[in-house]
């Protein structure tokens, strides 16, 4: 390789360029800060809350097969539960629980419905199932569900849902609206 050879003029180019030099007396460097980093809050953990909180005061009479179900917390305005009832809420997610055991049922309904809240959904289809193959005619998920949607603290309001969507074996549930999206109405 040919070392190459600088011109006068490129050298004072670089020294105009580079302008005043000082020289380096040591030639280590320092790879610690003098200072240490600002301390950081450590991040709180997300508090687990059970979701079926709300105590009953009285558990709703057994429900039948054909039995038609409506619950309103206390503060809804009657005309937005005829709404729910007539079906005038877009539907936002929907989910089948006819077929399984109370148990199951209550871990999917119970993770299907924080995922709805989670996403702002605000009006479910929940299918239950009539519960013509249980025993003496008592409906199980249907009873549990009637339980579980009325302690659960993000559940409004609940009713039957039209023939066209299931009729007595489903249930539309209208959820209050999350924390983290109650603040995008206001810009509204």
């Amino acid at each position: 390789m040919t070392k190459k050879t600088t011109t006068p003029e490129e050298t004072t180019l670089f020294r105009e360029a580079v302008g005043k030099v000082k020289e380096i007396k040591a030639d280590t460097v320092i790879l610690r800060p003098n200072k240490s980093p600002p301390p950081r809050p450590k991040p709180k953990l997300p508090e687990i809350v059970d979701p079926l909180e709300i105590p009953l005061d009285d558990v709703p009479s057994r429900l039948f097969q054909e039995d038609q179900m409506l619950f309103a917390v206390p503060g809804v305005q009657k005309n937005v539960l005829k709404k729910l009832r007539k079906g005038h809420y877009d539907l936002d997610a929907e989910i089948d629980l006819h077929g399984l055991s109370s148990r199951s049922a209550q871990s999917q309904l119970l993770n299907f419905l924080h995922r709805c809240v989670e996403k702002g959904c605000r009006c479910l289809l929940i299918i239950h199932g009539k519960g013509y193959n249980s025993p003496d005619q008592l409906p199980v998920l249907k009873n549990d569900i009637n339980i579980w949607l009325r302690q659960h603290r993000d559940v409004l309001a609940f009713c039957s849902a039209p023939r066209s969507h299931g009729g007595a074996g489903a249930l539309l549930v209208l959820l209050r609206l999350s924390d983290k999206f109650a603040d995008k109405d206001d810009d509204l």
